[in-house]
């Protein structure tokens, strides 16, 4: 198939990178007939593809499909605690049992609030498939066979397309750090959450270097090059200095953009002091 990047990036938020589901992709068909004939055309090949997964790999699937869309409704993430309040399962080593089991299959990935100890580690759906599926599918009555492509400019499907390149930015720590010219540095990447600020601050990646620099990262997905606008940069602003407060780091605080098409380089631009784009993930 001859797809640019975004295209590629498109398709793999939503198939991952499993080969099977590639080889059902039309070349002849742009990504909106492709998704549609997947998904929602009747008899779609991977309309009960969902369920097939969790029941070949699981002995008690309905437990880890369970916990998966206890996931799928927080997109920022549980620490266990909260998966046993939110999933109204017994607080057992059953939990950690297949939690563990979900990140090793990579359904599921975790790491450390910034800051937090390991015992507060934080569990983030992060398989493309399973996203997709619960956002899309999970609980939807959808008669339309061309759903993708009647609703392809739609504020759920913005909201979700916004998420799940943050995802695909996720996946690609590496590349970003390379893009950043750390690659030789030790890093640690944690997700923070403010406790006091107002309005509440939130970053998906913090980056934690040993050469006494931390980068928050934002992450947007745009059709262009993204405007950061005078709103938008008391936002930043307001996030770097919650951060900065309530952490007490000492380190120097960089904000660092991950966009599609980059960061316009307007009167709002000046806080940045790093980018990178859809292009780096793709480093080898």
């Amino acid at each position: 198939m001859n797809l640019d990047r975004k295209q590629i990036v498109d398709y793999y938020t939503i198939i991952g990178g499993v080969p099977y589901y590639w080889k059902q992709l039309d070349k002849s068909k742009g990504l909106p007939q492709n998704i549609d004939n997947l998904f929602f055309k009747r008899n779609a090949v991977l309309r009960e593809e969902f369920v097939k997964i969790y029941n070949s790999l699981f002995l008690h699937s309905e437990k880890h499909i369970a916990l998966v869309k206890v996931l799928g409704e927080k997109r920022s993430g549980l620490t266990r605690e909260e998966f046993v309040k939110n999933a109204g399962m017994a607080d057992g080593g059953s939990i950690s049992r297949m939690l563990e089991e979900l990140e090793l299959c990579g359904f599921v990935r975790s790491y450390n609030g910034f800051g937090k100890k390991t015992k507060d580690k934080i569990y983030q759906l992060s398989d493309f498939f399973s996203l997709f599926h619960l956002n899309f599918i999970e609980n939807k009555k959808i008669n339309d066979e061309s759903f993708w492509t009647n609703n392809l400019n739609t504020p759920a499907n913005n909201s979700w397309r916004g998420y799940a390149f943050e995802q695909v930015c996720l996946a690609h720590t590496a590349q970003i750090r390379r893009k950043l010219g750390i690659a030789g540095v030790t890093t640690y990447s944690f997700s923070w959450r403010s406790r006091n600020s107002e309005p509440a601050a939130q970053i998906d990646l913090v980056i934690d270097r040993n050469d006494r620099v931390i980068n928050l990262c934002e992450m947007k997905y745009a059709d262009s090059e993204y405007i950061i606008t005078k709103e938008y940069e008391a936002v930043l602003r307001n996030k770097r200095a919650a951060f900065m407060n309530e952490t007490k780091t000492r380190k120097s605080v960089h904000i660092t953009f991950i966009t599609t098409y980059g960061v316009k380089h307007n009167e709002y631009w000046g806080h940045i002091q790093s980018e990178a784009t859809m292009d780096d993930l793709f480093a080898e």
